[in-house]
This record gives C-alpha cells, sequence and structure tokens, in this order.
C-alpha cells in the first residue's frame, strides 16, 4: 500500500510563487516508475502538470514550462514542485500520483493519489 501526502498550497496573489510538496510512504513506492503532479480547476478535467519518471525525460504541461519546476529526492520518495510566475489560470487542487509503469498523462493511469493540496491565484 501505497500513501501520498501533499502540502505547501494556499492562496497568492498573481505573479507570486509557491511550493508544494509531496511524500510518498508505503511497500510500493520502491516499486513506482513515475510520479507525477496533477491538477483539476472547477468544472475542469484532471490534467498533467510535470511527471518525473525513474529514469527518462520529465515533461511538463506546455502552459507551466518556464513558470514550474519539479524536483525530486535521490530515494525517490519526495517530490516537490516550484511555482512562479502564477496566474489565475493555475488555481487549481494540486494531486500527487504514482503510477507502477511509464509516465502517463492520464490520470486515470495513475495507482495511487494524494489527497490534494488547493493552489489558488488572485
Amino acid at each position: 500500500h501505497v500513501q501520498l501526502v501533499e502540502s505547501g498550497g494556499g492562496s497568492v496573489q498573481a505573479g507570486g510563487s509557491l511550493r508544494i510538496s509531496c511524500v510518498a510512504s508505503g511497500d510500493g513506492v520502491y516499486g513506482s516508475s513515475c510520479m507525477a503532479w496533477f491538477r483539476q480547476a472547477p468544472a475542469k478535467e484532471r490534467e498533467r502538470v510535470v511527471s518525473v519518471p525513474t529514469r527518462g525525460t520529465t515533461t511538463y504541461l506546455d502552459a507551466v514550462k518556464g513558470r514550474f519546476t519539479v524536483s525530486q529526492d535521490n530515494a525517490k520518495t519526495i517530490l516537490d514542485l516550484q511555482m512562479n510566475s502564477l496566474m489565475p489560470d493555475d488555481t487549481a487542487m494540486c494531486y500527487c500520483a504514482i503510477r507502477w509503469a511509464s509516465c502517463s498523462a492520464a490520470a486515470a493511469d495513475y495507482n495511487y493519489w494524494g489527497q490534494g493540496t488547493q493552489v489558488t491565484v488572485s
């Protein structure tokens, strides 16, 4: 069983920054192949913000490239997302997810999810 706990969300004005963090624990963590951040705005589908494979290339959503930077610890149990130059369109519930296979853009492909942390930009 895997647990994902997100933290660090909050409210900022446009142009501000936030850093959100995900801590993964449990037996299945070390077998995972991909950790990712998704977000879901009201009345919109959940979308992948960034995914980090165990091996391979990190993939960012086009809308956040150049503004968001992901980092992962060596044990691959912590996934941080530094979000700069935030805009109102970035307002969403942000979720951490793990997949036991290669990274995917589809939320339905992920095996475990955290409860989410709210990011609000005004």
